[in-house]
């Protein structure tokens, strides 16, 4: 499936490891199965996606409306070599934040193994680069700790907490400044 996906969907960039792809409604399953994740309800929250049909919904109002709208968006993580698809990383035009926030999720199976870093660094220097964004940032509960690491891990430094309508709790925002 994401094999297949992967020759039809657009490149956005790889690494030593990993290849970002556009996603498109044929990696439903996927994200359904992502956005289902213990990691992703209790650090993300439930984006109420219990069926492959919401999971199209949720693609095609979420990262496909993205890159036609701002393009750029959440993308599909998959490991370069035999194109399996691991998780989920991208830059998000939120309207509740002044600057574009860097996101990132993996399944179970591929946290804590250095992908998450790998892809979300490979992502900065996407959006400094080639996007030519002078400032990003990302935005955390302040539990959870391996999105704060990994966060710091790629050069964002820890500004202030916020609160953000549609959460219950308030946000770490982490940001970093590109020069010139």
């Amino acid at each position: 499936m994401s094999g297949i996906a992967s020759k039809v969907s657009k490149k956005i960039l790889e690494t030593e490891r990993l290849i970002l792809r556009e996603f498109d409604l044929d990696d439903a399953e996927f994200i359904l199965e992502l956005l289902n994740s213990p990691g992703w309800l209790k650090y993300i929250g439930n984006k109420k996606v219990k069926t492959i049909n919401d999971a199209k919904s949720y693609l095609s109002e979420g990262p496909v409306k993205s890159y036609a709208e701002n393009g750029f968006g959440l993308s599909m993580v998959e490991l370069k070599f035999i194109g399996v698809p691991i998780g989920m990383c991208g830059l998000v035009n939120r309207d509740t934040l002044d600057d574009i926030d860097i996101g990132f999720a993996m399944l179970p199976d591929f946290a804590a193994t250095g992908y998450g870093s790998e892809i979300a660094l490979a992502t900065l220097e996407y959006g400094r680069d080639q996007l030519g964004l002078k400032r990003i940032v990302g935005i955390t509960v302040k539990d959870n700790k391996a999105s704060i690491a990994l966060l710091e891990k790629i050069g964002l430094k820890f500004e202030k907490m916020i609160d953000i309508p549609e959460d219950n709790e308030k946000l770490m925002l982490f940001g970093v400044n590109f020069d010139g």
